[in-house]
């Protein structure tokens, strides 16, 4: 089944942000996905809708929803320091999703994406404008977890040895 989506008015947009923060506060992420979409449909370039969009996206990698879907709108951000503090939140967001399942070889995976997240915010905080950060507070909360967690740890090097025959 198919709908002709109904546009909303440029000037309703702050309004219409307003909602997204709060349906995400409300643990409501596709509803605020779908708003963030009405958004861009007015204003395809609004960097708050987009940054918006990519966040209600991870809010919804506890429920399988893809993280990819979330790195496409990486490159939809006009700040390079945007790019790569966002990279980091989609790492983190799927690690922690990651640890939750519980799943084989999770914590292994878990441990690695995090370790990929710190490395983008230290790529992050150097980018920083001043007063601004964030990215510290993301590499610290990883660290934390890390510390927190020791079942999260580097996947062991295979221990095979062929068996030589004569």
């Amino acid at each position: 089944m198919s709908f002709q989506l109904k546009p909303i008015s440029r000037d309703a947009i702050p309004a219409a942000l307003e909602k997204v923060h709060r349906y995400r506060g409300l643990n409501e992420p596709a509803e605020a996905e779908s708003i963030c979409l009405d958004i861009l449909e007015a204003d395809p370039g609004n960097q708050a809708a987009i940054m918006l969009l990519l966040l209600s996206r991870t809010d919804q990698i506890d429920d399988g929803r893809n993280p990819q879907e979330a790195r496409q709108i990486l490159a939809s951000l006009e700040s390079e320091y945007d790019r790569t503090y966002y990279a980091g939140i989609i790492l983190e967001r799927t690690a922690k999703a990651l640890i939750k399942q519980g799943s084989p070889g999770a914590s292994y995976t878990a441990y690695e994406q995090l370790h990929q997240a710190m490395d983008w915010f230290e790529k992050a905080e150097a980018l920083r404008p001043p007063g601004h950060d964030d990215a510290i507070l993301r590499w610290n909360a990883c660290a934390r977890m890390l510390m927190r967690h020791p079942e999260l740890r580097p996947r062991p090097k295979d221990a095979f040895a062929p068996v030589m025959s004569e």
